[in-house]
């Protein structure tokens, strides 16, 4: 899909992530990956080095972490 966004928000100093905003279709897929992060305090670093399989729809998640550690894949 190529139709809308994964957006996380983490905590500058300590990459934690704080949120998530997402829209397109299948967002609600994506959704319990990111809450389940967010309750167990995971960083930005942690959810980009979690494996995502391709080509799936969870692979915006990963290069959302990724653009918040400066290395994005595809932006």
């Amino acid at each position: 899909e190529r139709n809308g966004f994964v957006k996380l928000v983490s905590e500058a100093e300590t990459g934690k992530l704080l949120g998530a905003q997402m829209v397109g279709p299948h967002v609600t897929d994506l959704i319990a990956e990111t809450a389940l992060a967010v309750q167990m305090g995971l960083s930005a670093k942690q959810v980009a080095e979690t494996i995502h399989a391709h080509p799936t729809l969870a692979e915006p998640v990963q290069e959302a972490a990724e653009d918040i550690l400066g290395l994005p894949i595809h932006k």
